[in-house]
């Protein structure tokens, strides 16, 4: 009776009663603990561990925010991530644990008092270390890692960064709130998708929308069709985006039926005078402001006047030869995409995007039926963007004739002395100034400036403020877009060819232009190119877009 006693006394005091850890750690970098962090909190037992955190605990996280379930003993977890709106998403992992490899050392060192053996794992070509204490009598870490080695005290990555523990405690009972909660579980690849996403926002302008050339493109209450459907504009709302914030625009593009690479647009129509490129769309380009160059031509709405502002170019893209429709044209060791994405930040134009709504429009030019498919968006993202700053975005010319098949003459003008030019008012001093400029030359075949190094001049106030000659070299790195490119008997394909700037199937960066700090009152600009002469029914043009930015 009495050995029962003892030993049951002996039982409850051994294994009733699992000890309670609550472990802090904090990051470091290079040896220096890193400033203003939210400290890594762990709460551990013999059968589970929570991972959250000091803010998560106080409730005054920022989301997204993830926290970790582990149950040691099945050496499985619960990740479960808080999103915008108080959403969350789960995903359940019963094998990652289990999969872990590590190499032990010789090494020991003591951490606040516990001695630790050293074991080390090579993960994403990255080496971790980990310390592990055992004299804890739990199993438990800051991350997933490691979870079944003993109590990690510290994690290092490639000998810089840091995880340390600076508090091991001892508490009476694990916390209520660290149960794992009711969240239904997706799939690893689903909850890592809501994660990522929910770190920025997103403005959707175009879903799986068609430009093509057809008479029977209409517009709806949503989407308005220009230019024979080569043309769609959708008004979209934008939400207030901050200085530092960064912005990028993302076309996504199949073929639906042409075959040929094409010039592609993303813009924004500007407001606020009197006439407005969309006049234009709507009631014919005879509507928008006139530029003559002496050579007998009018070009219509390409610069700003007092009444008018061009077009403001987000993005300036070209599709690839029938990328998706004609991956039926089999080449040996080619296997071609499915679909090309056209991204690029475009950070410096927040002030022409923050907190308004706006017309946004795509256009390729196309003479097919069939066409292509397009979605569009607009991502914004925390941190440090806007590497070039500004408070002014002021639209200055623009000659991509986005409404070539409702009448809007080519980029011409460049075959005549004068060039394109205008002038126009400053109100207010700008400083910093710059000139966002993009250019593509355009037309013939081996003669065209298409395949002709030309060099692009810009004067501003008449003085020769840059000059260079728009060149790609290395349109041959975007083949497998191209299925339905010519082939010739030289052994190369059309889209391998250099080209005036632009590739098939590529975006064409601007290039920033400094003007310095620029006084108040008239300004005049110019941009001259050499373009070549006519050749039959084939002609060289040049598209080439400007905006003034600065604070």
């Amino acid at each position: 009776m009495l050995r029962n006693l003892i030993f049951g006394i002996f039982f409850i005091t051994s294994f009733g009663f699992s000890q309670n850890f609550q472990i802090t750690y904090q990051r470091s970098s290079h040896g220096k603990m890193i400033e203003n962090q939210d400290p890594i909190l762990v709460f551990a037992s013999s059968d589970k561990v929570w991972i959250t955190s000091q803010k998560m605990m106080q409730g005054v996280a920022k989301v997204p925010f993830e926290q970790i379930y582990v149950q040691p003993t099945k050496q499985s977890y619960v990740q479960v991530a808080t999103l915008k709106h108080g959403k969350q998403v789960a995903m359940f992992d019963e094998e990652a644990i289990a999969k872990q490899n590590f190499e032990w050392t010789n090494e020991t060192k003591k951490i606040l008092g516990y001695e630790c053996k050293k074991a080390k794992t090579i993960i994403n070509s990255n080496t971790l270390e980990l310390w592990v204490t055992n004299e804890a009598k739990i199993k438990a870490a800051p991350t997933v890692l490691g979870q079944s080695l003993g109590l990690v005290l510290e994690m290092v990555r490639n000998g810089n960064f840091a995880i340390t523990a600076t508090k091991v405690e001892k508490i009476k009972e694990f916390p209520k709130n660290g149960e794992v909660p009711n969240v239904s579980k997706t799939s690893i690849i689903d909850y890592r998708d809501a994660l990522w996403k929910s770190r920025f926002t997103t403005i959707s302008v175009f879903d799986k929308e068609t430009i093509h050339f057809s008479d029977a493109a209409k517009s709806n209450d949503s989407i308005l069709r220009f230019a024979n459907g080569t043309v769609i504009l959708r008004k979209v709302s934008l939400p207030k985006i901050e200085p530092g914030n960064t912005i990028f625009v993302e076309l996504q593009q199949i073929s639906t039926g042409d075959a040929y690479d094409r010039t592609g647009s993303v813009f924004m129509i500007p407001q606020g005078k009197p006439i407005s490129f969309l006049d234009g769309m709507q009631k014919g380009m005879n509507q928008l402001p006139v530029y003559e160059n002496g050579n007998g031509k009018k070009y219509q709405g390409v610069v700003a006047t007092e009444t008018y502002k061009p077009l403001v170019e987000l993005m300036r893209f070209f599709t690839p030869f029938g990328i998706k429709q004609y991956n039926y044209l089999e080449l040996k060791d080619k296997q071609w995409h499915e679909k090309v994405s056209f991204r690029q930040e475009i950070s410096e134009l927040h002030p022409a995007l923050n907190n308004q709504e706006v017309w946004i429009g795509a256009f390729i030019g196309n003479y097919d039926k069939g066409g292509y498919q397009i979605s569009l968006e607009i991502t914004i993202h925390d941190g440090e963007g806007a590497t070039i700053p500004s408070n002014q975005v002021i639209p200055l010319f623009n000659t991509t004739n986005v409404m070539e098949m409702g009448g809007q003459e080519y980029g011409t003008m460049f075959n005549h002395n004068k060039g394109l030019e205008l002038t126009f008012t400053l109100e207010k001093p700008l400083k910093n100034a710059r000139l966002r400029y993009i250019t593509t030359g355009h037309g013939g075949w081996g003669a065209g400036d298409e395949f002709v190094p030309k060099t692009n001049t810009i004067y501003w106030n008449e003085q020769k403020v840059h000059a260079f000659t728009p060149w790609r070299m290395d349109c041959g790195s975007y083949r497998l877009y191209n299925p339905a490119s010519g082939n010739f008997g030289n052994g190369l394909s059309s889209s391998d060819y250099s080209r005036s700037n632009w590739c098939p199937g590529t975006v064409t960066n601007p290039i920033f232009i400094e003007l310095g700090d620029l006084p108040a009152g008239n300004h005049r600009v110019q941009v001259k190119i050499p373009q070549g002469a006519p050749e039959g029914s084939s002609f060289s043009s040049w598209n080439v877009s400007g905006v003034l930015i600065g604070e």
